[in-house]
């Protein structure tokens, strides 16, 4: 079902010329003279890239054939990363590129949302917060009570982040995964 640019509102997908968007920003203009019209900032849902475009006002535009799935991580083989769709159970892999940071957060049994578009996944959300356990970081030094103080720290997942320095091989952490900062200790 085609949507007219009166519908148009912050997080709207849309489909122009057979590609995915969504509408990042947009603004109704009514000219003194001339008929009115609508500016958008839209960003590609498969490369990210952020384009300008003007509608006439009453313009219509498709709706993109998304679909959203649920899906469980398996494990990964070195070139493809493998995930159970939860409902019908199929398994089908995904490119580190498809899943970009979210390889970081990647381990046995999370859940994530894959976006198809035509049946080809492009793109993928992982919860906010993921825990996950420390493997490999150095002892904190007895008596440095500096504030803001951080050292490194491998996760099981391979991922290095900076964490503080009571945080010790074996804690399992909270991860922020909008920019792989450490949030928190888990306790328990």
């Amino acid at each position: 079902m085609p949507y007219s640019t009166a519908e148009f509102r912050k997080g709207l997908k849309i489909e122009i010329s057979d590609e995915p968007y969504v509408i990042v920003d947009f603004q109704h203009v009514k000219p003194g003279k001339g008929g009115a019209f609508v500016r958008t900032k839209l960003k590609s849902l498969l490369n990210g890239a952020v384009v300008d475009k003007t509608f006439r006002s009453g313009e219509k535009v498709g709706e993109p054939a998304l679909e959203q799935k649920n899906a469980q991580y398996l494990y990964g083989d070195g070139e493809m990363y493998h995930f159970m769709d939860n409902e019908s159970y199929e398994q089908f892999g995904l490119t580190p590129e498809v899943l970009g940071d979210a390889v970081h957060y990647l381990k046995e049994n999370t859940e994530i949302q894959v976006l198809f578009f035509r049946g080809k996944a492009i793109n993928v959300d992982v919860p906010t917060f993921i825990e996950l356990r420390v493997t490999q970081t150095e002892p904190g030094v007895r008596g440095d009570t500096a504030t803001n103080v951080t050292k490194p720290a491998t996760l099981e997942t391979g991922y290095v982040v900076n964490v503080p320095l009571f945080i010790n091989e074996d804690d399992v952490i909270k991860i922020d995964t909008r920019d792989g900062s450490y949030a928190s200790k888990v306790t328990g």
